[in-house]
């Protein structure tokens, strides 16, 4: 009985060393995987970068400086020779400005967009470019002056259009969109009596009715019917062989301009 006892002893102790050993070995194992697969940068990221940036993601010094943050200086460095960026009208006012993560924000996932546009930043960035480029700056006084000139224009507009914040009111839309005015300057450059900065349709517009036959007062025909293809294609396919470009009633639906009448939807071009 008393070897039999010594046996067991001796038996358990050799199971416990192994199973020491063993759990040892898987503790190792998972400390190489944990290293091979997590880098200290991951550790500390407040989340993923961009797609177009994925290839910074383990080079966090490139855009951020110890105890500073991101250094916009780094971002210019890379994107100022983008010139078809700096000479678009709805995009070179990114010459004179040298806050990009201001309005660029990152971290914050790989199908996330850089460009969304936040149109109220835009105000807060220009007034701090009064704000830094001193008192007795020329180009801070215009500045200063013109945003004095559109928060009066914001008080209008605030009384009339409840689409804009107090910031977005104070914005010229056509600095950056008159190339996009599809009124042709007909209603003016107050864009912000009627739209709002998250889409240019507007929810509560109603197209007159079809029996009007003011369509020219908004709408300019296409280069097409100011040649030769209007008599020989447009005119006979809407069998309209007689009538004038400005009368856009006699051959189209206010439903869409390619919904021809007596003909349906048509497209030929």
């Amino acid at each position: 009985m008393k070897h039999f006892l010594i046996i067991t002893v001796i038996f358990l102790a050799i199971l416990a060393v192994g199973v020491t050993l063993d759990t040892s070995s898987s503790i190792q194992t998972s400390l190489n995987q944990f290293n091979n697969n997590i880098r200290w940068q991951s550790l500390s990221s407040p989340g993923e970068l961009s797609q177009a940036h994925q290839f910074l993601k383990t080079q966090c010094e490139t855009c951020h400086q110890p105890l500073a943050g991101v250094d916009d200086r780094q971002c210019i460095l890379c994107h100022s020779n983008e010139r078809s960026l700096l000479i678009r009208q709805p995009t070179a006012f990114h010459a004179d400005i040298q806050e990009c993560s201001t309005c660029h924000l990152e971290h914050g996932g790989s199908d996330a967009s850089l460009t969304r546009m936040n149109h109220s930043l835009l105000v807060t960035v220009g007034q701090s470019l009064v704000n830094t480029d001193g008192a007795d700056s020329q180009d801070s006084q215009a500045l200063a002056d013109r945003l004095d000139q559109l928060q009066r224009q914001a008080r209008i507009h605030n009384g009339g259009n409840p689409l804009l914040s107090k910031n977005e009111s104070l914005l010229n839309c056509t600095n950056c969109h008159a190339n996009d005015d599809r009124h042709f300057k007909l209603f003016g450059e107050d864009c912000g009596s009627c739209h709002g900065v998250d889409r240019w349709t507007l929810a509560d517009f109603r197209h007159p009715p079809s029996s009007s036959m003011d369509c020219a007062q908004c709408h300019q025909a296409p280069p097409s019917h100011y040649k030769p293809h209007y008599k020989k294609m447009s005119q006979k396919i809407a069998g309209r062989p007689n009538t004038p470009v400005e009368q856009c009633y006699q051959c189209h639906q206010t439903t869409a301009w390619t919904d021809i009448q007596q003909l349906g939807l048509y497209k030929h071009h």
